[in-house]
């Protein structure tokens, strides 16, 4: 579904990489998480896929086409992409937000309001309720639902994650990664997720990515990163946790 091949970025000509040398697969409904602390490439990474970066060298193919033959704006619109800053706009109602994309692609008022409403009870918001609201009237957690329904308006095969969930407190962060579980059992979406929250991680990941300075370091269901880590920055990355928290006692 989404290949790396030997993929580099640079933004001095060369002289340093925010990516290396990078190579990898997503299979079709997997969830693949980037892990990686700032500066790592994750993010970098996560927007060659719909070409807000343009890589400086490699192949980045999605569904077996190199995104860089494919016309930027067609190749977003097929791909969801959900941040932490969300980027709701203010003077629309959450209807109007959820129902962007699908206006500039010319569905009629009708479908579009249908797809909202739909979209709305899939993220768990009342549409009799919030459809109407702006963006200043939700929670921080609202708010990401509504990013998450957005994302999914048009029905993408792909979602990009980029640290969505970041900004909230435990609690609602906790509360919205078991919704988006949820949503993965029912959509069977392919997703990818960038954090640098080892417990997210974990806890969302089917297979992990871990990037360190712009290198894969490795590449593996948490099982394999957390029994047999493949490099001395990996066991480092997974051993404090392992004796803090018993999610790690399942993985031994």
């Amino acid at each position: 579904m989404i290949a790396l091949k030997r993929v580099n970025k640079s933004f001095d000509d060369g002289q340093s990489y925010a990516v290396r040398d990078l190579s990898f697969e997503i299979a079709e409904g997997e969830t693949l998480i980037l892990l990686g602390s700032s500066g790592c490439g994750k993010t970098t990474t996560l927007k060659m896929i719909n070409r807000l970066i343009e890589p400086t060298s490699g192949e980045i193919l999605v569904d077996g086409r190199d995104v860089l033959d494919r016309d930027r704006i067609e190749l977003r619109r097929s791909i969801g992409y959900v941040f932490q800053g969300i980027g709701l706009f203010p003077h629309m109602t959450v209807e109007q937000n959820i129902s962007i994309l699908p206006r500039l692609l010319g569905w009629s008022e009708q479908k579009r309001r249908r797809r909202a409403q739909e979209l709305l009870e899939l993220v768990g918001l009342d549409p009799a309720q919030y459809a109407g609201r702006y963006p200043d009237e939700l929670s921080g957690g609202q708010q990401q639902r509504i990013g998450v329904g957005r994302a999914l308006a048009t029905n993408p095969a792909y979602l990009l994650m980029d640290e969505p969930f970041g900004a909230l407190d435990a609690v609602t962060r906790d509360g919205l990664q078991q919704e988006l579980l949820g949503l993965k059992q029912r959509l069977n979406k392919t997703i990818v997720f960038v954090t640098h929250d080892i417990f997210e991680a974990l806890t969302l990941g089917d297979r992990i990515a871990v990037l360190h300075e712009g290198r894969l370091e490795q590449l593996g269901t948490k099982q394999e990163v957390v029994r047999t880590p493949a490099s001395e920055f990996v066991r480092d990355l997974f051993a404090k946790p392992a004796e803090q928290l018993s999610i790690f006692e399942d993985l031994r």
